[in-house]
C-alpha cells in the first residue's frame, strides 16, 4: 500500500504499525510513532492498522545539546 513515512511517499507491504517500522528498517529501536498527526504509543502499534493514504512519522531520540 502506498503511504507517506516523514513527508515521503513510500511503498509497505505492512498491515499494522508495528509490521511497518519493521519493514521501514527500525526493528526494536526506540522511536516515537504517530499515524494522522496522532501518536501511537509503542504497546498499541500491534494493534494499529494502516490504510492506503495514511501518514506515518517515525521520530528517533537525539543527542546532544
Amino acid at each position: 500500500m502506498k503511504i507517506m513515512v516523514n513527508g515521503e511517499p513510500r511503498e509497505i507491504a505492512a498491515a499494522t504499525l508495528k509490521d511497518a517500522v519493521s519493514e521501514l528498517g527500525y526493528g526494536e529501536a526506540k522511536v516515537a510513532t504517530a499515524v494522522n498527526e496522532s501518536f501511537v504509543p509503542a504497546t498499541a502499534r500491534g494493534a494499529t492498522m494502516l490504510a492506503e493514504g495514511d501518514r506515518l512519522e517515525i521520530l528517533a531520540p537525539r543527542q546532544g545539546g
